[in-house]
């Protein structure tokens, strides 16, 4: 054991605040190239800040260089205990005083304010012990670091979400292991232990011995670190997961659509599920099943959400050997698919922008806070506390053109690049700039005005642009992905209640601005003699029609694009003395395009549409959007059929022969394994009372309850696959309420109906 005054620098895994005797003690965990080190800032003080005219009767208070948002002078308050910073804000909210920034928790604030996101610099007294570098800090800055960061991926069988362990399967890539509790055959790979209390045991050693930053899997917090957290306390043992021998806990989210949070000190809880859909990834179901399929081109070696407790049930009572290289292959694939899609490099990119820890997602709040916060207390400002403001007022969301429906030739897509993003730099839509908008504002909506030169939020926004730009010269797809969602979630933070700077204002001048923006591009272009048939947000589609082949259309989506951005540069110089920051590109070309009417009514719809392109290879592929061909709720018939028809109408290939052969196999029997719906159930099925959903029918009728269901639609109602009766399948259902809606909307287009072009008679089979 060596120790001594030495400054080290590592990525920040965990953080964690608790009151010590003398102070707040905040934790903070790094992987460093010398191995995991955690750093200790002993007694550090929690801090709120209070205008200088409100007395306070608890707390150390001093004056500060600072005001509020209301240009009010503040002062700040110092507590050693967070429960105390709470009892005197609690006394201020009683007599109508308001504390400001009360809400910042001390690690998040203690980081924020030395500009750490992921990488720590550390100076201070260190000590290295057996496993790992402990850190008496002295001094903390922010530091760039690229961390090589380990992964252990593990996977839990057990006897429903309720019930005992029956094994757990670990996997780093090298190293592999599955531990089962009972006796059983021998098998490579596989440990036998005595109980549940025996199984937790081994698995942390194994944990403790492989020592990996990351611990990942499938719904890996939610369920096995719950569950294994859950089990222990039953057991009346601790699942010290964590390094120095930490308990782990998960933190359940408060609400329905909250997020569970694990925390293990120095290790990061990556969940797949959660971090595949912050990195944009969108699959038909996020069950590993499917996921691994469309990646990795293999499944699970069980499927089926009704019958795979039962198998599971089975193989732990009769074929253990088996269960392990079920339970081992789902630990391999959730490993496989992190890596494949980079999930750990596109976590890290993320903390490195918005100093929140890899594993919190959503969070955009958050990271507002922390890129913002620190930005306006040096321009000499603190903010209130999130739901100061008793505005209730809400703001409009995205502009949605009516549509022309019909089947069109020839439409073009032009797409305002970042639209929001762009419009918060062109117009410098602030809070700072809000609340203290000087001499010479630009006018924002509802009555907003903003500093033309004093602000904070467009300069976070060009400088992320520019790292954008960065990125994607370097092919750094992880980074790219992270600041676009970044830049795009300012917007949302803003215009949400849950924001500590929500004011309808910012978020309407930001909004209606690109409403007047939207219909300013429409207008332009149809004075130059062409329709726009259709808005979305952030684009148009203009119809050019028929008689252009394609170098023609693309001659003519470049010059719209160049004289419309030309046009608003122009305008915003005249009208605001404002360098433009919009703008506008040909994003797409299609062939031919399809636009529905709305359900029973002979208006255009929106958000639903499909059209042909021209792929790079020189082939054609069809973009559905909102249409049955990508929704889950339909079958996989309708959707096959759809894609199909679509094609074949588009591309003027015969159809008519191929439609009454598809429903012949239909109402043959030969598609029945195409009509499985597949629904998740939100509620439990007993909570359903009046109207009870077809899947809520068919899992009533399972001997156990399930989270999701397979069923078909029969003679005598829903029934899930695993409690089939003899009744025959409703083929008039799927012809009538699947495949005709599928098709109609687009066969309407060119005169005719599926019934009509394949005959009325199929029912008689």
């Amino acid at each position: 054991m060596q120790s001594g005054e030495d400054v080290i620098e590592g990525f920040v895994l965990t953080r964690q605040w608790r009151e010590g005797p003398s102070g707040v003690a905040l934790t903070f965990w790094l992987a460093t190239p010398e191995g995991p080190a955690r750093v200790r800032v002993p007694a550090d003080e929690d801090v709120m800040f209070v205008e200088r005219r409100f007395p306070t009767k608890d707390g150390r208070r001093k004056p500060l260089e600072l005001t509020s948002m209301a240009g009010e002078p503040v002062d700040g308050v110092y507590f050693r205990s967070r429960r105390a910073l709470v009892r005197e804000r609690e006394r201020l909210l009683g007599v109508g005083q308001a504390a400001l920034e009360s809400d910042v928790k001390p690690d998040a604030r203690f980081l924020m304010e030395r500009f750490v996101t992921d990488g720590m610099r550390v100076r201070g007294k260190v000590t290295r012990k057996a496993t790992f570098i402990d850190v008496l800090a002295t001094d903390i800055r922010g530091a760039e670091v690229s961390p090589t960061l380990s992964v252990v991926s593990f996977d839990i069988e057990s006897d429903g979400r309720e019930g005992a362990l029956y094994s757990i399967a670990l996997t780093d890539g090298d190293d592999e292991a599955v531990m089962v509790v009972g006796e059983g055959p021998a098998a490579e790979g596989v440990t036998y232990v005595a109980n549940e209390k025996a199984l937790l045991t081994s698995f942390i050693a194994w944990i403790d011995a492989r020592d990996p930053d990351i611990l990942t899997g499938w719904n890996v917090v939610d369920f096995d670190i719950n569950k294994l957290c859950e089990r222990a306390r039953e057991l009346g043992t601790v699942l010290r997961l964590g390094r120095g021998g930490d308990p782990a806990k998960v933190l359940l989210p408060s609400s329905r659509n909250g997020v569970s949070i694990a925390r293990i000190a120095g290790r990061v809880a990556l969940d797949g599920i959660a971090t595949m859909r912050s990195a944009t990834f969108r699959f038909e179901s996020m069950s590993l099943d499917h996921v691994a399929g469309e990646l990795l081109g293999r499944g699970k070696l069980v499927s089926g959400d009704e019958d795979r407790l039962a198998e599971i049930q089975r193989m732990y009572a009769e074929d253990k050997p088996a269960l392990a290289r079920y339970n081992l292959e789902d630990a391999r694939l959730a490993l496989e698919i992190v890596e494949k899609a980079r999930l750990v490099e596109f976590a890290v990119e993320r903390q490195r922008l918005t100093g929140l820890l890899m594993d919190r997602q959503g969070g955009s709040v958050a990271a507002f806070d922390h890129l913002y916060l620190p930005r306006l207390h040096r321009h000499g400002h603190v903010a209130p506390d999130v739901g100061a403001s008793d505005e209730v007022v809400h703001s409009p969301g995205g502009y949605v053109m009516d549509s022309v429906p019909g089947l069109h030739d020839n439409v073009l897509v032009l797409d305002f690049k970042s639209l929001y993003p762009s419009i918060i730099r062109t117009f410098v839509v602030d809070p700072m700039g809000l609340a203290f908008p000087g001499d010479d504002p630009i006018p924002g909506l509802r009555d907003a005005t903003f500093a033309r030169s004093r602000h904070i939020l467009p300069e976070l926004i060009e400088t992320l642009w520019r790292a954008r730009d960065a990125a994607k010269a370097d092919h750094n797809v992880e980074l790219s992905t992270a600041i676009k969602i970044l830049m795009n979630s300012f917007y949302g933070v803003l215009g949400t209640p849950g924001c500590r700077f929500f004011d309808p204002r910012l978020a309407s001048s930001i909004t209606r601005r690109g409403h007047e923006i939207i219909n300013e591009a429409r207008d332009w272009v149809e004075d130059d003699g062409l329709r726009v048939i259709y808005g979305d947000t952030d684009s148009i589609f203009v119809l050019v029609g028929a008689g252009h082949d394609e170098p023609a259309c693309a001659e003519i989506g470049e010059r719209l694009t160049k004289g419309l951005n030309a046009h608003l540069r122009e305008r915003l110089e005249r009208e605001f003395r404002l360098p433009s920051k919009l703008e506008i590109e040909f994003e797409t070309h299609y062939l031919r395009f399809f636009m529905p009417t709305m359900r029973g009514s002979d208006r255009g719809s929106k958000k639903r549409y499909a059209g042909s392109v021209r792929r790079d290879d020189g082939t054609a592929a069809i973009v559905f959007k909102g249409l049955e061909a990508v929704r889950t709720d339909w079958s996989p018939l309708a959707r096959r059929f759809q894609r199909e028809l679509f094609a074949r109408v588009f591309a003027n290939r015969e159809w008519k022969g191929w439609a009454r052969e598809v429903l012949d196999d239909l109402y043959a029997g030969r598609l029945d394994e195409e009509l499985v719906y597949r629904k998740r159930l939100r509620r439990g099925v007993d909570e359903y009372e009046r109207n009870v959903p077809p899947h809520v029918q068919a899992a009533r009728k399972l001997p156990r309850p399930v989270r999701a269901v397979r069923y078909v639609i029969t003679a005598q109602g829903p029934e899930p696959i695993g409690a089939r009766t003899n009744a025959r399948i409703d083929y008039d259902h799927y012809r009538d309420r699947q495949l005709v809606p599928a098709a109609d909307g687009l066969l309407a287009c060119i005169g005719t109906s599926l019934l009509d072009a394949a005959g009325k008679q199929m029912s008689l089979f």
